[in-house]
């Protein structure tokens, strides 16, 4: 019999609709009955791809002794953390602190006042590898609670106030130095792995956001190299496009193959950029074909973008991408040997006796070919299973990457698909006083928006209207960017807390901090009220960016993989960024000198002047379409010819 999870949305919610376990979501009836029975809560968070969470279900979730232990002794609660990354943040926080490690499944035992008092990650069924087994921990933590409470409360109680953490931090005293960027990149080349690309050792994720911060610097070795490594391993999808999350060696050999929608729309702006930076082609067919994936296997009928495909197909993982050598010659046919010669197929494969696909050095003229095979004789496998929830952040990112892509490669199929999933997050992700929503699936929108959904659709917003000029797009992130700073924003110690005022009380209320794997909510609400403040003049956006850059520039340079969008946006805010506003009919030719190279040091205004206060004034020049360059609202003389911009834009 399914057990309360049955009326949720969440896939990774769902998944455990019939287990045994008495499982709650995370809500007031949980809460509730934990307080009148004075029992403690066991909260096991986790996510649809995540392989490991899938085998402590099989393991202990779905076996009927197992289960009745944890209902006997706890109020157990099944929490997505993509769903729910507030209370993710705060009891991973608490896991690496009692345990000095973290990942997923997270499971984590919290008195009924809902502070964590032991926690840990995968449990086996029995004691195996130095770990203790999860009905042994149960029974353990369930004696603990029984001859132990008070003094356990007492300590979780002092738990709690620690978490508090980051919201707790003062802005730094010393004034923003641009020195920190300097210092960024060299702490950056001081982690860099000269053979294979990226920083630091195994497991390797892809560190879109330090690319970027690199390319922006005008730095091309780091960034080549590691953009040219992770697209020639397994971790990039050789036939079908898309990186998975993260290579477990470190080579970019072998991937944990689940692919998220947020890695993807990251990578695919970070090969833009590097096609921009240093013209290697490659780059830009990566880009070109993560795009593609994205709108082929992840975009819904409606036009938002599903989160995640797992790792785990027929119960295996990596079962839909690997290859053995029969089944490539099946698949390619008569072009059998350039397919096996160009990815380096063996007999024996290169993981668990199977070939996982790498690129080749020189590319045979029957690759498209090839890839078409191989691509088709893929979908007539059992595909893995899809977390088809849209999150509002996730499409976010998504939105900027396309928009972006659309306009530097001038593709219209981008383009259209950045408007239609702008038009489903502002339509479908707001409840009915027009407030910004969390998550959707099966037609509804649900739970209550963070910090990073609002900071990464100004930025995706902002991004929008620089590539298409629709001056809808600027008022929407304008009025987003007015509520973020409204609801979020902290008046004492500066920054942006990660939930609204009129959240649910949670044992602690945070600040995040952090840009990896994705940007940081202060990071990205930084950039984008940077950016806001460029194409506005308005000083207060201005001011309330670098209350988050004072304070935490003193951390970025000295920890530059887990600042890279917040090096980002104080990159710019030492640039000298130039405010460029087109007017005319016909400013193509303008717009396409404007795009052809990388410069993250400019805004871009355009098309109807329509509350677009970069544009107010500004008319064509002798009824030719004409280009303003300004520098901190002072301006050059208008031109109109695309040879005198670049000069402008270049001087």
């Amino acid at each position: 019999m399914p057990n309360r999870l049955a009326g949720e949305t969440s896939p990774y919610l769902l998944q455990h609709a019939d287990n045994p376990v008495d499982w709650y979501p995370w809500g007031e009836e949980a809460l509730e009955r934990a307080r009148a029975e004075d029992k403690p809560i066991l909260l096991s968070i986790g996510y649809s791809a995540c392989h490991w969470c899938h085998v402590m279900e099989r393991e202990s979730f779905e076996d009927p002794e197992t289960a009745a232990l944890m209902n006997e002794h706890f109020v157990c609660v099944k929490l997505d953390r993509e769903e729910r990354p507030d209370l993710d943040a705060i009891y991973m926080e608490a896991c690496q602190a009692m345990t000095g490690q973290g990942g997923w499944p997270l499971n984590v035992f919290l008195t009924p006042e809902q502070a964590p008092f032991y926690a840990g990650t995968y449990f086996p069924p029995e004691d195996r590898g130095g770990l203790p087994s999860w009905r042994r921990v149960l029974e353990a933590v369930a004696e603990a609670w029984r001859t132990r409470r008070e003094e356990i409360r007492q300590g979780s109680a002092r738990i709690a106030e620690r978490l508090q953490g980051a919201a707790l931090l003062e802005p730094a005293e010393d004034p923003l130095d641009p020195g920190v960027l300097d210092a960024a990149v060299a702490g950056l080349r001081a982690q860099f792995d000269q053979l294979y690309g990226g920083f630091g050792s195994a497991p390797k994720f892809p560190p879109a956001s330090a690319l970027e911060f690199l390319l922006r610097r005008g730095e091309t070795e780091m960034t080549t190299r590691t953009l040219l490594a992770m697209a020639s391993g397994g971790m990039y999808d050789q036939v079908g496009g898309g990186f998975a999350r993260y290579s477990v060696d470190d080579r970019w050999l072998v991937p944990h193959f689940e692919k998220m929608l947020y890695d993807n729309a990251l990578l695919a702006r970070a090969y833009l950029h590097g096609a921009q930076v240093t013209g290697n082609p490659l780059f830009g067919r990566i880009c070109r074909e993560t795009l593609d994936w994205a709108l082929r296997e992840m975009r819904a009928p409606e036009g938002g973008f599903y989160s995640a495909l797992d790792a785990d197909s027929e119960g295996e993982e990596g079962k839909f991408y690997v290859w053995t050598l029969d089944e490539l010659r099946e698949a390619a046919g008569d072009l059998a040997g350039d397919a096996i010669a160009y990815f380096g197929a063996t007999e024996q494969g290169n993981w668990e006796g199977k070939n996982i696909l790498t690129r080749g050095v020189h590319e045979p003229d029957t690759l498209p070919e090839i890839r078409r095979r191989l691509l088709e004789a893929r979908e007539r496998r059992v595909r893995p299973g899809l977390d088809d929830k849209r999150l509002t952040s996730w499409n976010a990112l998504m939105i900027s990457a396309l928009a972006e892509a659309g306009a530097v490669l001038e593709h219209d199929e981008y383009l259209s698909a950045a408007v239609a999933c702008a038009d489903f997050v502002l339509a479908e992700l707001r409840d009915a006083d027009g407030r910004l929503l969390r998550t959707w699936k099966d037609g509804r929108g649900r739970l209550n928006a963070y910090l990073e959904d609002h900071a990464f659709l100004v930025e995706a917003l902002l991004t929008l209207y620089e590539a298409t000029f629709d001056p809808r797009w600027f008022r929407e992130a304008r009025a987003l960017a007015d509520t973020m700073i409204e609801r979020f924003a902290d008046d004492e110690r500066g920054g942006f807390f990660e939930t609204a005022t009129d959240h649910e009380p949670l044992v602690a209320r945070r600040k995040e901090l952090e840009d990896h794997p994705i940007p940081s909510g202060n990071a990205s609400a930084a950039y984008g009220l940077l950016r806001l403040a460029a194409l506005t003049g308005e000083h207060e956006y201005e001011r309330r960016a670098l209350s988050v850059l004072q304070l935490l520039h003193p951390f970025a340079g000295r920890h530059p993989q887990a600042f890279g969008h917040l090096l980002q946006a104080l990159d710019f805010h030492f640039a000298p960024v130039k405010e460029v506003a087109l007017a005319g009919d016909d400013t193509r030719a303008l717009e396409r000198t404007v795009r052809r190279r990388f410069r993250p040091h400019l805004v871009l205004a355009g098309g109807p002047a329509d509350g677009v206060p970069l544009l107010e004034g500004r008319t064509p020049v002798d009824g030719r379409a004409a280009a303003y360059v300004c520098e901190r609202f002072a301006c050059k003389q208008p031109v109109t010819e695309p040879e005198e911009l670049e000069a402008l834009l270049s001087a």
